[in-house]
């Protein structure tokens, strides 16, 4: 499957490094295993496949994991947009932002993730305006508004603006 953020080459695109720049910026690193705001434990920038009490990471590993994880998280994205290199370059990584944060999904009851929420039917009818206004109702911590969330979702809300 294709990818905005690894070139043809295998090396990062301009894309790429936004992405990194933008998730890495908000997810932050720490090099140890940590419970997050809601309990999971997480390690990193924001990692939390596999991540187990106790666990140390260099900051290199961490580094490659936050690229293999935004290209899976682009792929889950990818699947349920109709053109998503049609996508201007801001909004495409605001919402894969988004989608490192929630997930792809969609999860079981069909509503989890980017891919169950509303997001795609709108990125797909290319209303960019109402993506962009979109974004900070993702702002919530189990079940309860989280500061550092809407302040990633108003970073999230002005890049994808930049996009218009």
């Amino acid at each position: 499957m294709r990818s905005r953020l690894i070139g043809a080459l295998g090396a990062m695109t301009v894309a790429g490094s936004l992405a990194v720049q933008t998730v890495g910026g908000y997810e932050g690193l720490k090099l140890y295993a940590y419970r997050d705001v809601i309990g999971v434990w997480t390690a990193c920038y924001g990692e939390t496949k596999g991540i187990k009490p106790g666990m140390k990471f260099s900051k290199a590993t961490c580094d490659n994991m936050l690229v293999s994880s935004l290209v899976e998280h682009e792929q889950g994205m990818r699947r349920c947009l109709n053109d998503p290199d049609g996508i201007p370059i801001e909004i495409y990584i605001a919402e894969l932002s988004l989608t490192y944060n929630i997930g792809p999904g969609p999860g079981k009851s069909g509503r989890e993730g980017f891919c169950g929420s509303s997001l795609p039917a709108k990125t797909n009818a290319k209303q960019w305006r109402a993506v962009c206004d979109t974004l900070p109702a993702f702002n919530k911590a189990g079940g309860r508004i989280n500061k550092g969330l809407v302040n990633r979702r108003a970073t999230e809300r002005a890049l994808c603006l930049r996009g218009l």
